[in-house]
């Protein structure tokens, strides 16, 4: 369920999202709707989807990403919960502020950069930890790509 849901989040929705508007007869290159759809989707909706989980049930992410039973390793998943809804939220605004793009992109993407590297530095890694590592480095490529291509 965590894979189709994630998988759902990072392709289906943005290309399903970019489909729709090239097919409105936009002038958006593709590269720009690369950006706008896959910040929405990913840092926006994915990171803001995370953040709620990890606020409401810290417990999740402690034990079956990370496979920390400590109840106090909580305390440490809400407050990555409250920077995933920070971060989620300015993700999913661009839509209503396209001049948030690139530093939701660049924050976005840096972060998910950032936590594949952590996870893949992990040796010992879940199942669940091998398919955020996956995920994150997969966001944070596309993004690079987006934002890029929106700053040239």
């Amino acid at each position: 369920m965590y894979l189709l849901m994630l998988l759902t989040l990072m392709v289906v929705l943005p290309v399903v999202s970019i489909l729709i508007e090239q097919a409105s007869g936009g002038d958006a290159t593709l590269l720009f709707l690369v950006g706008k759809w896959f910040v929405f989707w990913i840092v926006g909706v994915r990171l803001l989807l995370a953040g709620i989980r990890q606020v409401a049930q810290p417990s999740y992410t402690a034990t079956k990403i990370f496979r920390i039973e400590d109840p106090q390793a909580e305390k440490l998943v809400t407050e990555i919960g409250f920077g995933n809804l920070a971060m989620g939220l300015v993700g999913v605004l661009t839509l209503l502020e396209p001049a948030w793009l690139v530093p939701a992109g660049i924050t976005g993407g840096l972060y998910l950069g950032l936590d594949g590297i952590k996870h893949a530095m992990n040796a010992d890694r879940s199942k669940a930890e091998n398919i955020a590592m996956a995920t994150d480095v997969f966001g944070a490529a596309v993004i690079a790509v987006g934002v890029i291509a929106r700053l040239a």
